[in-house]
């Protein structure tokens, strides 16, 4: 009989969802067969749960270290290439499409340190074997972070002037990372030498123990020696361990074809045989209700998995029953199996469906992240209030389901990359704004300059307006970097002040004189109301004249009494309305005690103001005056005593007289303005 009618005779019985069609010739089940009842799911990449998921921090591009780090990140794909070739266990379990996802921290949301962290955790708390794709992907984020900070260190470099053949930057960050990623790919390159190793080893022990049991045909012994010869063989197969998966089909199938020609040839002895049928037969119908008791748990994954242990403890643990009982048991096994087949087949579509919302729901939360990643306004305000909604997105994009496994990979990639964009953005946005501080620094510091220059300065009339208005300056400039802020508040705070102190003082100082001054000016104006004249004009002028040079000598009252000038110039009227003085007299006394009043309160901008009042009064005057005399022009043919001619000469005489009241003023305010 050939090998392969041999194998296909050991392989008979095979079942799926789809087929249940029954070989019952012989006991075991084939290795394609066997695919198709427990539908292996082809490894898949799984999104991050909710309990690994983080704060987003920063974006950034893959590189590796330093200057060089084109150079470095193809010496490290160069060295991937001379990893130990990673080898399949034939113990290593299956994935299947309705297991949990792998938990998968989303390190692009981690900060360098934490990335660090999470890798050197990882390390020490997994096999080595079990952790690829998680170390990848921190390599990957740490890198591209790392590159961030390469750039901007670069910018620097080349901005101060530095050639770029002379830049090399890495941080001890960066050294402990290599250091552990080192560590990583030895570790993991002496385990797959080692399996390589061990499963090879145990390759050519099964080899030999087919040797072995293919000798037992021709062992001149007695049957009960060969039976115990036979039963110790199967015992050290048992316990040989796993072996190559590409090896394991081959190998199985000629274990099993000469056990089935052990059987045979135990038909000269059926006592032993039929020992063993009984004992297969007994451990066959357990796990055929345990199958059937399966069909009622309510977890399917759970019972499917428990299934898939079923069958391998069948295919592997338990040899062959008696012949006739070999179609029903299978039976029993199969239809019990197409139960929980059917029953997943049912959840599965049931959650496809599901699974395909909340791809929709997720792929709606995308879109959302990369809309704020676009029309997010270019201020403060604006990028802090969509770093809050998207932390909001993240939080739901966590919370929704599942999705179709042929999808998962492609929207946590989008989502990956949405968030990465935003962060991008928010980056760059942040970038410039702190090189926008600098240039504010650089714009504070030359007003502490102004502020340092004037704080000691004895003019006041001047330094006062510019103290304040550095000070209003200061606060049209924006932010500078914080770590300067404090600093430079200080100093412009300490020069401002020490100014404005200096002028309190003088200040406090002038406020005691001008109430004092108050106080004597009070008693003048007391005097003045109560002044009893002679009755002899020039006596009582003389007498008036010298208490407004009292007053006049007095100085300055504080701005808030001022009225008190008003006051004693009402007073002055009373008493030159007494005095009969005649126009031009009183209104001259009064005009020079006005002006001695704006020269003791120092107010210059006064003085002008009344000087341009004066010569435009002088102007209006004297067009008063042409304008009346073109106006005699009408009445050349009019007697002199016509009353409208006596009215405009008298017109005319009003004026002039004013006229020389307003020039006798401008020449007493250029005076004092020219002193």
């Amino acid at each position: 009989m050939s090998d392969k009618k041999l194998q296909e005779e050991n392989n008979p019985e095979t079942n799926s969802a789809e087929k249940n069609t029954v070989q019952p010739e012989a006991e075991q089940i084939s290795d394609e067969k066997e695919k198709e009842i427990t539908e292996v799911a082809e490894e898949n990449p799984s999104e991050p749960t909710e309990e690994n998921k983080t704060e987003p921090e920063e974006t950034s591009e893959v590189v590796t270290e330093g200057s060089d780090s084109a150079e470095a990140d193809s010496e490290e794909s160069s060295g991937e290439e001379e990893d130990e070739e990673e080898v399949s266990s034939s113990d290593d379990e299956e994935k299947h499409d309705d297991d949990e996802d792998e938990n998968v921290v989303d390190y692009h949301s981690l900060s360098k340190q934490q990335l660090v962290t999470a890798l050197k955790d990882l390390l020490a708390a997994k096999p080595v074997q079990q952790i690829r794709n998680d170390v990848e992907e921190i390599r990957s984020e740490f890198n591209a972070k790392f590159n961030e900070e390469l750039e901007h260190q670069k910018e620097e470099f080349l901005g101060g002037g530095g050639n770029i053949i002379d830049f090399h930057y890495t941080t001890p960050l960066k050294k402990s990372f290599n250091s552990l990623y080192f560590d990583y790919k030895e570790k993991r390159n002496a385990y797959f030498k080692n399996l390589k190793k061990d499963l090879h080893a145990n390759l050519e022990k099964r080899q030999e123990l087919i040797e072995e049991l293919k000798s037992l045909l021709n062992a001149e012994e007695n049957i009960n020696t060969t039976y115990k010869h036979f039963k110790d063989i199967q015992e050290r197969w048992h316990t040989a361990g796993p072996i190559p998966r590409d090896k394991y089909n081959l190998i199985w199938n000629t274990y099993h074809h000469h056990v089935e020609n052990f059987y045979d040839f135990l038909h000269l002895n059926r006592e032993f045989r039929d020992l063993d049928f009984k004992h297969n037969l007994e451990q066959k119908l357990k796990l055929i209700t345990r199958a059937e008791e399966l069909q009622q748990e309510e977890d399917i994954g759970k019972a499917f998995r428990e299934l898939q242990m079923l069958h391998k403890m069948w295919k592997e643990d338990i040899g062959p029953v008696a012949k006739e009982y070999r179609e029903d048991v299978w039976d029993k096994f199969s239809e019990a199996t197409k139960v929980i087949h059917d029953r997943r087949a049912e959840f599965m579509k049931e959650m496809e469906s599901a699974f395909e919302d909340n791809l929709l729901a997720k792929q709606k939360l995308v879109d959302e992240i990369n809309s704020i990643t676009s029309n997010t306004k270019p201020s403060h305000q604006s990028w802090q209030q969509a770093i809050k909604k998207v932390q909001q997105l993240r939080d739901a994009y966590f919370e929704v389901g599942k999705v179709p496994r042929t999808s998962n990979k492609e929207i946590w990639n989008s989502f990956k990359d949405a968030t990465r964009g935003f962060n991008k953005e928010k980056n760059t946005f942040y970038k410039n704004q702190k090189k926008e501080q600098y240039t504010n620094l650089e714009k504070k510091r030359e007003l502490i300059r102004i502020a340092e220059e004037n704080k000691d300065s004895e003019d006041f009339d001047v330094v006062t307006p510019l103290m304040k208005k550095i000070q209003s300056d200061w606060k049209k400039i924006g932010h500078v970097p914080r770590k300067e802020s404090d600093k430079i508040w200080k100093e412009f705070k300490n020069a401002c002040n020490h100014y404005f102190d200096r002028l309190h003082s003088l200040k406090n100082a002038a406020n005691k004189e001008e109430e004092a001054h108050l106080e004597t000016k009070t008693k003048l104006l007391e005097q003045m109301k109560q002044i009893e004249l002679s009755g002899k004009k020039e006596d009582d002028l003389s007498m008036v004249k010298e208490k407004i040079s009292e007053w006049k000598a007095v100085g300055r009252v504080p701005f808030k009494k001022k009225s008190i000038e008003q006051q004693f110039n009402k007073a002055l009227d009373e008493v030159f309305a007494k005095l009969d003085l005649n126009k031009k007299e009183a209104e001259m006394i009064r005009f020079e005690n006005k002006l001695n009043t704006l020269v003791s309160q120092e107010n210059e901008r006064k003085l002008k103001n009344e000087h341009f009042f004066i010569s435009k009064k002088i102007d209006e005057t004297k067009h008063e005056i042409n304008q009346l005399e073109n106006n005699l022009g009408f009445f050349q043919h009019v007697d002199d005593s016509n009353p409208l001619v006596q009215e405009v000469h008298k017109n005319i005489a009003r004026h002039k007289e004013q006229l020389e009241v307003w020039k006798a003023k401008l020449k007493k305010i250029k005076k004092v303005r020219n002193s």
